[in-house]
């Protein structure tokens, strides 16, 4: 039995439709019918109910299902303990959150071209909140965001855990350490965008009836978060990491508020389906490439 075609029928039951699985497998809609087809002809059954919008199983396709995905699994697994790692080829599309670009992710994309050089990366950075919806969506085979991670259809790894701080440029007239947040909320503060976890923490500081209104400037780019607070627009709420050459050279500080802030843990999560060994393979070289000390790198 052609192993491409139970590869087919696999991604078009996990997407649900021929068009979503032709884009996942970068094959014609025409190609990936007539994989099913002739699998169909094979088994001598139907294996999706086209009746409606969605591919939907029938109860033999439903049987087959399981059978596929174990057969698939092996195949990975045959090749990862057998083949040479030059030969191990394929495409990965990788989500990552912007600290991790700013820190160690070329290290990571040097080190896994050396070792799998066939292997390419899609890569795509977003907001964690995307990142988890497309992974789920299998629109992502990979991610590196911040967990916790609890859907019982992902695997996650810890990766690293950075320090959020508060920072500002040292022309802003701030009052006495620790900064009262009364006093902090004269200013915008600037910090990730809406949705993620820093936003919420600062959202919720200021939630209380005494507190005066405060002005949250999201962003998706920490590169204009960065920029902002550079500029004294505002203080803002970031990982030292990734500023350390503008707190050496003194453009930035670090300052103490009343009210810390939260860690970002970062997770690498992925889809347990069977072709996840590669996926599994690039976790593992994460984990230890964001082990490694480096210094942050200046936005």
């Amino acid at each position: 039995m052609d192993l491409k075609a139970l590869e087919t029928f696999v991604w078009v039951a996990h997407l649900g439709g021929f068009r979503t699985a032709a884009d996942r497998l970068n094959a014609t809609q025409p190609a990936i019918s007539a994989r099913i087809a002739q699998l169909e002809e094979e088994l001598g059954v139907r294996l999706f109910d086209r009746e409606s919008r969605r591919a939907t199983l029938t109860e033999k396709g439903l049987n087959l299902l399981g059978y596929a995905e174990r057969m698939l699994a092996l195949r990975s697994e045959m090749v990862q303990a057998v083949a040479e790692k030059g030969s191990m080829r394929g495409i990965i599309r990788l989500g990552v959150a912007e600290s991790i670009v700013h820190t160690w992710l070329s290290r990571l994309v040097e080190r896994l071209h050396y070792l799998y050089p066939a292997v390419s990366l899609e890569i795509e950075v977003d907001t964690s909140f995307v990142m988890r919806e497309e992974l789920l969506a299998h629109q992502l085979d990979l991610a590196f965001l911040v967990g916790p991670i609890t859907e019982p259809q992902l695997k996650s790894v810890p990766l690293c855990s950075y320090e959020l701080a508060w920072v500002a440029s040292p022309s802003l007239p701030l009052p006495p350490e620790p900064v009262p947040l009364k006093d902090l909320a004269r200013w915008p503060i600037i910090t990730f965008s809406r949705n993620t976890r820093p936003y919420g923490a600062i959202q919720e500081m200021f939630s209380g009836g005494d507190m005066p209104a405060v002005r949250l400037f999201g962003n998706s780019s920490l590169a204009t978060v960065v920029r902002m607070t550079l500029d004294g627009i505002g203080v803002s709420a970031i990982p030292p990491v990734i500023i350390s050459r503008e707190l050496t050279d003194g453009r930035l500080k670090v300052f103490q508020a009343e009210e810390p802030l939260p860690r970002l843990d970062f997770v690498a999560a992925y889809a347990k389906k069977p072709d996840s060994l590669m996926a599994a393979t690039i976790v593992s070289l994460a984990a230890e490439v964001a082990a490694t000390p480096t210094a942050g790198i200046s936005l």
